[in-house]
């Protein structure tokens, strides 16, 4: 069995491997570029494919204490004046939960586990390349190197690691760009809404008990923008394209003080993600887009496979095996879910928000089914 291990990046992906495989007996130190771990920001909903996970690890009680919302329901809204369009009814997913979380109260969670689990933890370190070797050797942009029989990369959309594993990919401009904000809210009902309009749409949910709105702001257009969470907007941008939206929604809008906008890209599942003692896992295995909101539940995923590979005795190549498959699914499902809520007014648009209509209300259970193989899976059951 793997000895050691060195994990890039202190992002979910990368902090629930390290406390994974420490729990799994493993020696593990975790690199992160910035001086400390931290995200701001930003909401995730933690399905439960994701949750699952946390729970393995121990943080289930936490992660409700820590303010996360139990969402009931996803609403689809017409954008013009907030009509109700269709509910999906998240009570049916059958003795599961999902939850509407701050992602810098999972990160917090899942770093505390990771230090109670006696991973080392340096900060400031910013890998600039991996070699993988029977021991792989990360170098650091301060000069430094340090060698680990297992190096999981979970450096984000940029790893280091992937090229050296996979090879340079090309990433294509989706035609999309996304806001993302947050806004004081006062005990908001405890579900997503999905305003959709022509080429546009936006997600909104509560988090941290109800006092904050989480919002993700999606138009089509063909200027692209910078990839990467973290560049800052004028929020007056978000607004003016987003004017012509009416209802509950417009006002959420008009309370925007900072918003920062990204934009959105294809990229290939990584055709390699293990190679001698070096892995990927996350979005540098498999950057998916976020309309399934799952980007850190594959993430979650990732890890307690690997952990369990590792534990297990099993070659590296077996993680691969296990994870691609569903990890590649569920990101081309993501890739193709973004028109539905951006039709334009017409014959189509009418008849496909008709179907949404009469399927939620006469159907509730075969619109929630279609989920069943994203939320359904318990990677903590896994055979391996």
């Amino acid at each position: 069995m793997i000895k050691n291990a060195l994990v890039i990046g202190g992002g979910i992906g990368g902090l629930a491997a390290a406390s994974a495989l420490a729990q799994a007996g493993v020696a593990v130190t975790l690199v992160e570029q910035t001086p400390g771990i931290s995200e701001v920001g930003a909401g995730i909903q933690v399905s439960p494919n994701g949750l699952a996970v946390l729970r393995a690890l121990g943080l289930e009680q936490a992660l409700d204490r820590s303010g996360a919302v139990q969402a009931q329901a996803v609403l689809l809204e017409d954008y013009r004046a907030g009509d109700p369009v269709a509910r999906l009814d998240l009570a049916r997913l059958k003795d599961q939960r999902y939850l509407f979380v701050h992602r810098a109260d999972v990160v917090a969670l899942l770093l505390r586990a990771a230090k109670q689990a006696n991973v080392s933890i340096e900060l400031g370190r910013r890998a600039v390349t991996v070699t993988p070797a029977a021991l792989s050797v990360v170098k650091f942009a301060d000069g430094g190197e340090a060698r680990a029989e297992l190096v999981v990369c979970a450096d984000g959309l940029h790893s280091v690691g992937r090229a050296a594993i996979t090879g340079h990919s090309d990433a294509t401009f989706t035609g999309q760009v996304a806001w993302r904000a947050l806004v004081p809210a006062s005990n908001p009902a405890p579900q997503a809404t999905v305003t959709m309009g022509p080429g546009r749409h936006i997600v909104s949910y509560p988090l941290r008990d109800g006092s904050l709105t989480n919002i993700v702001a999606v138009q089509e257009r063909d200027q692209w923008a910078e990839e990467g969470w973290h560049i800052e907007d004028d929020p007056n941008n978000l607004r003016a394209a987003f004017s012509d939206f009416g209802g509950p929604v417009a006002q959420v809008l008009r309370q925007v003080e900072r918003a920062n906008l990204w934009g959105l890209f294809r990229h290939p599942v990584a055709e390699k993600w293990v190679r001698q003692g070096a892995v990927l896992l996350g979005d540098a295995a498999h950057p998916t887009l976020p309309f399934l909101a799952q980007g850190a539940n594959l993430a979650l995923e990732d890890a307690w496979m690997l952990a369990r590979v590792v534990k297990s005795g099993r070659e590296l190549e077996h993680y691969e095996r296990l994870r691609k498959p569903r990890a590649a699914k569920v990101v081309a499902a993501a890739s193709g879910n973004a028109w539905k809520y951006h039709l334009h007014p017409g014959p189509l648009r009418r008849a496909a928000h008709l179907a949404l209509s009469l399927g939620s209300t006469l159907a509730p259970g075969r619109m929630m089914g279609q989920f069943n193989w994203i939320y359904g899976y318990d990677v903590t059951k896994e055979v391996i």
